[in-house]
C-alpha cells in the first residue's frame, strides 16, 4: 500500500469529512487492493466488485483510522477476508489470463511465461486461507507474524499454511526439472 507524503494530512482531511480527501485517498490504494483481490479470486470483475465493497466499508469506517499505516494494514487486512468469504462462498472458477496479469499494480518479471501460468493456476487451486498467505507473503512482502495478525491466525499456522504451499507448488512442478529448480532455489521463509 501506498504511504508517501502528505498522507496523513490527506487522511486527516477525510477523517474531518472532506469528500476530495477521501477520493484521493481510495485513488492512492486502488491499485493494491484490486491487485490483492484479483490474484485472491482470479477473476476482474470480481477483483473490481470485491474492491468496491472494500472502500465502501472504509468510508463507514473512516473514523476508526488512526494513521496511514494503520489503513494500509487495514484494507490489506479487510480485502483478504473478503475475498476468502467469497471464495468460500462461490463455486471456484479459473485462473485468470496472462493478458491480465499485466494490469497489475505489482509488476513482476516474467523471464518464463508457461512457468508464471502454471504457478498461477496451482496457487487458485490453494485453499482460501493457503492462498491469502502465499499473496500476502510473496505479493506484499510481509514477515509471517504480520500475516497472522492480518489474517488473525497464530503465526505457526501461517508458517504451516506457508511449508505446505510450498509443498505442493514444488510438487506439482517436478513435473519439468528446470521449473522445480526454479521454485527449490528460493529460501523456505517458514523457516
Amino acid at each position: 500500500m501506498i504511504e508517501d507524503e502528505g498522507g496523513e494530512e490527506l487522511l486527516s482531511r477525510a477523517l474531518a469529512g472532506e469528500a476530495d480527501a477521501f477520493r484521493a485517498l481510495v485513488v492512492r490504494h486502488q491499485r493494491a487492493v484490486y491487485s490483492l483481490a484479483w490474484r485472491m479470486l482470479c477473476d476482474r470483475q470480481r477483483a473490481e466488485d470485491l474492491a468496491q465493497e472494500v472502500f465502501l466499508q472504509l468510508h463507514r469506517h473512516l473514523a476508526s483510522i488512526e494513521s496511514l499505516a494503520h489503513l494500509s494494514r487495514w484494507l490489506r487486512r479487510v480485502t483478504m477476508h473478503r475475498a476468502i468469504d467469497r471464495l468460500r462462498r462461490e463455486p471456484q472458477r479459473g485462473t485468470a489470463s496472462l493478458e491480465e496479469a499485466a494490469e497489475l499494480a505489482a509488476e513482476e518479471e516474467q523471464s518464463d511465461p508457461l512457468l508464471l501460468r502454471r504457478l498461477q493456476m496451482l496457487i487458485g487451486e490453494l485453499p482460501p486461507a493457503a492462498r491469502a498467505v502465499l499473496l500476502l507473503r510473496y505479493q506484499e512482502d510481509l514477515d509471517p507474524m504480520e500475516i497472522g495478525r492480518t489474517l488473525k491466525m497464530s503465526v505457526n499456522t501461517v508458517k504451516s499454511h506457508l511449508k505446505r504451499s510450498l509443498a505442493i507448488l514444488r510438487e506439482h512442478l517436478q513435473d519439468s526439472p528446470e521449473q522445480a529448480c526454479a521454485v527449490r532455489s528460493r529460501p523456505d521463509p517458514a523457516t
